[in-house]
């Protein structure tokens, strides 16, 4: 199953493998929800009333690196392994993630991307979300039974992981076109940022492609012939050089997963994206229209 796993499962072809009793060490579901702290959820509790049955979770606030100042940065080969063994994932598990987020999919997208960074092919991403899985009537439940523990071996993908001295040393050369997912308002900096201490803005050559275009209005993943079009409405080359980067990590994997259905694996992404770059950066490198007075 290894190389062939799609990158998208319907909530109909996950329906009939659970009742079909395959969720086990072969097949693993993962709720991956993650909320910034202005939308006031803790997707933890919300696990513990309802999820897709037979679900785990998976936190991308405790599964990632401690020691950095930065939010849910990717954490090393050997703790995500132990938090992936633990979970009763092993290397031939085929894992489906999944979010709860009323977009239909906001947070599942980067547990796909961790995923596949350490080397895990076997992983999809659940259409359309719990959004679409209550829609379509299938069945919750509150009840969970942890898993029995697996031994997961990661290998972490360094040339899929970009610093800001990577993005830094771009802007000079503009060898890469790097993708930024967040709000347009954001981006050119009229909206403010989520986080207090950050302002928006972007850097010197981002591309502005806000992650709730990758999806329809019921919450689905576009189809590739629609992505097809919104990369190249937004000016971005897939036959070239492609970054992704937003404000944490988090939805520019909306970015990587979209070139991946369009046959351009391996997107690389700026881990830690603007949150990192505002607090680093040098005035020039910061472009932004935050302040400013517009008649």
């Amino acid at each position: 199953m290894a190389a062939q796993t799609p990158s998208l499962v319907s909530s109909r072809w996950l329906a009939d493998a659970i009742k079909d009793n395959l969720v086990g060490p072969k097949l693993s579901i993962l709720d991956s929800s993650w909320y910034l702290p202005k939308a006031k959820r803790n997707p933890r509790a919300e696990f513990a009333q309802k999820h897709i049955p037979g679900a785990s979770f998976f936190d991308i606030d405790e599964c990632c690196d401690r020691s950095s100042k930065f939010d849910h940065m990717l954490p090393s080969s050997d703790f995500f392994s132990q938090v992936v063994g633990d979970l009763g994932i092993g290397n031939d598990t085929h894992v489906v993630v999944y979010d709860t987020s009323s977009a239909g999919s906001f947070s599942a997208p980067r547990v796909w991307w961790m995923f596949r960074v350490f080397g895990h092919d076997s992983v999809s991403v659940l259409d359309g979300g719990m959004k679409n899985w209550e829609a379509d009537g299938h069945p919750v439940s509150s009840q969970y039974k942890k898993p029995e523990s697996r031994e997961f071996r990661a290998t972490l993908n360094a040339s899929w992981v970009k610093s800001y001295e990577d993005v830094l040393e771009n802007i000079k050369t503009k060898k890469v076109q790097v993708v930024d997912g967040r709000s347009a308002g954001r981006f050119k900096g009229t909206d403010p940022e989520p986080r207090e201490d950050i302002l928006p803005g972007h850097f010197p050559g981002a591309i502005n492609m806000p992650y709730p275009k990758f999806l329809d209005p019921s919450g689905k993943h576009l189809g590739t012939e629609a992505l097809a079009k919104l990369f190249k409405d937004a000016g971005v080359d897939l036959q070239r050089p492609l970054w992704a980067s937003c404000g944490s990590g988090v939805t520019a994997c909306h970015i990587v997963l979209a070139a991946e259905r369009l046959g351009s694996p391996g997107v690389p992404l700026y881990d830690g994206s603007w949150c990192e770059w505002f607090q680093r950066a040098e005035q020039e490198n910061i472009i932004s229209e935050w302040g400013r007075t517009t008649e």
